[in-house]
């Protein structure tokens, strides 16, 4: 009789492993921190390993990584032509592509840039908290997880009165782009919401390019720096990566920041007690559950880590989540969440290196503001049902959070 093969260690379809991955990192970091999956690609767990990774100046571009098991299993589930395709985004590109791109965006995320929202995101915040107010519960991802940033990168932007029902199920469907996919429908799926939202996007862009007006849509348009501004296709992209990025994280951080408390009293009533806390609590709830999970490079050369050599070629995922919860980078209490940790800015789920996120400014602000208000507004705030999760491997965070707010 052919035994069966072994499970591998890192298994994304594992019953329970949406609702909770750590256990399988913490085994991964034990037995296997430099990890090769049967499928080809390489993982790496610990947190040392992870913020070399991002920050080595390695491939992002697709292209370039070779032809074996990892590709053509890519390739039968996407199609070669999507697989293989030149994405636009500076998130999909390395320099010098993506340093001239995120020149030209980043102005908009400035310090000074982002603190001048904090009247306007407080304004949406006590108007999103007052509906919870008249209710007495409320699901926190409808009633302010999501409305709250999808709302603050649409008017950034400046973008026209846009069916926000829609959008928010296109893009919610795109994002499963960035994990595993074993479903043809889903893959599918993705490629017709891609193709509809692309659609949009360059609607918005037309609409804009007849009504200017001091916002970030209207600055990527007319941008030039050194004379090179960006091609329809380029802004189309930039456009869908902020209105994606601007929003899809950020509901993550504010659901699961939001749960974490929740579920460790006693750091709710520390928050609630010193609301001062609250910039560092953020980067605290950023490591204890990142609001994405992961992050890919591709090796150009071979590199070795803890003895093991990767190739060249080769498609390898920093376990963002894992390392955030490595003890030994974090100490015992790594898989506890402790507000007044001295250290938890160094947690790496806004990436590191070149590719750090162009909006992290923004997430804490939007954060700080969402989770301090709540907490001191409403003593009696309390889970109100079960939790779901949004059943996803990378952009990882619960899709129903019911509370009662009195």
């Amino acid at each position: 009789m052919t035994q069966a093969a072994p499970s591998p260690l890192f298994d994304p379809f594992a019953p329970g492993f949406t609702d909770d991955p750590y256990p399988q990192y913490a085994t991964l970091r034990a037995e296997a921190p430099v990890y090769q999956h049967p499928f080809g690609f390489w993982l790496l767990t610990r947190y040392d390993d992870v913020s070399w990774l991002l920050r080595a100046g390695l491939s992002v571009e697709d292209r370039n990584v070779t032809d074996g098991p990892f590709q053509e299993l890519r390739e039968q589930m996407y199609g070669e032509e999507l697989v293989r395709a030149d994405k636009l985004s500076m998130l999909d590109r390395d320099p010098p592509d993506h340093t001239r791109l995120r020149r030209l965006v980043s102005k908009a995320f400035t310090p000074r840039a982002v603190e001048g929202l904090r009247p306007r995101i407080t304004e949406l915040v006590d108007s999103m908290l007052d509906g919870a107010d008249r209710l007495g519960q409320v699901d926190l991802v409808d009633g302010l997880a999501f409305p709250l940033p999808f709302a603050v990168i649409a008017e950034m932007l400046g973008t026209p009165p846009a069916d926000h029902a829609r959008l928010r199920e296109l893009t919610g469907t795109v994002v499963r782009s960035l994990e595993p996919v074993a479903d043809p429908a889903l893959v599918a799926a993705i490629a017709a919401a891609d193709a509809e939202l692309i659609v949009m996007a360059t609607d918005m862009i037309a609409w804009k390019r007849a009504n200017p007006a001091d916002d970030l849509l209207t600055a990527l348009i007319a941008a030039e720096d050194d004379g090179d501004a960006l091609s329809d296709d380029e802004l189309v992209a930039q456009t869908l990566l902020l209105y994606i990025a601007g929003h899809e994280t950020t509901v993550n951080l504010i659901a699961g920041g939001t749960l974490a408390l929740l579920r460790n009293p006693a750091q709710l009533a520390l928050l609630r007690a010193r609301p001062a806390l609250a910039t560092g609590a953020v980067d605290e709830l950023l490591r204890y559950d990142s609001p994405v999970q992961a992050s890919r490079r591709i090796t150009l050369e071979p590199v070795s880590i803890r003895g093991t050599t990767i190739p060249a070629g080769a498609f390898v995922m920093a376990s963002l989540g894992s390392a955030n919860r490595d003890e030994l980078y974090w100490g015992s209490d790594a898989a506890e969440v402790r507000l007044t940790r001295e250290n938890a800015h160094h947690h790496v789920s806004f990436g590191a290196g070149p590719h750090h996120c162009l909006g992290a400014s923004l997430a804490r602000l939007e954060a700080s503001i969402a989770l301090s208000r709540l907490v001191t507004r409403f003593p009696a705030l309390a889970l109100d049902g079960d939790v779901t999760w949004n059943g996803r491997i990378n952009l990882r965070g619960p899709a129903h959070l019911p509370v009662r707010v009195r």
